[in-house]
């Protein structure tokens, strides 16, 4: 299976961008994993937040093919702990997926066309993050659902 984290916006934090590259290269030891980056639209001063997201949307839409499974990070997503998260994706592995694909929107969520092409959602927490933040928390509970998979260490229960 190959996992893909599709993102609107570069990070600009750098203590962000360690964070995020130092379980980039953990998962390198559990999965095919890539982070995507979409570019920042341009000139958002002059659109309304539904031309901005239906822009994002088009570039999104670029990036999914048919058979990929996407699992939307949004507020109104499900919630999981870190162990039942582990078994979503042991469940997933099983079932032969070959291509999940996430995706974290630009500030004002999603256009309808990507709630439509979702498979399902997923809530990381109550709380709101800035996007840049939820990168880094994305890629670490990733790291701990296969470590938990693994029986290794890093999650201590």
């Amino acid at each position: 299976m190959k996992i893909t984290l599709i993102a609107v916006g570069k990070t600009e934090d750098k203590y962000l961008i360690e964070g995020i590259d130092k379980y980039l290269n953990r998962l390198k030891h559990y999965i095919n994993f890539s982070l995507q980056i979409i570019p920042d639209i341009k000139n958002t001063k002059n659109l309304t937040e539904a031309q901005q997201k239906t822009k994002e949307a088009e570039l999104i839409a670029k990036q999914i093919n048919p058979t990929d499974v996407v699992i939307l990070l949004d507020e109104k997503g499900k919630k999981h702990s870190s162990v039942s998260f582990s078994a979503y994706l042991n469940k997933q592995m099983i079932g032969s997926v070959q291509h999940l694909v996430f995706i974290i929107g630009g500030p004002y969520g999603f256009d309808e066309s990507i709630y439509n092409r979702a498979n399902t959602s997923l809530s990381l927490s109550d709380m709101t993050f800035s996007h840049q933040m939820v990168r880094l928390f994305f890629v670490e509970q990733l790291y701990r659902a296969f470590s938990i998979l693994k029986n290794e260490p890093y999650h201590h229960a």
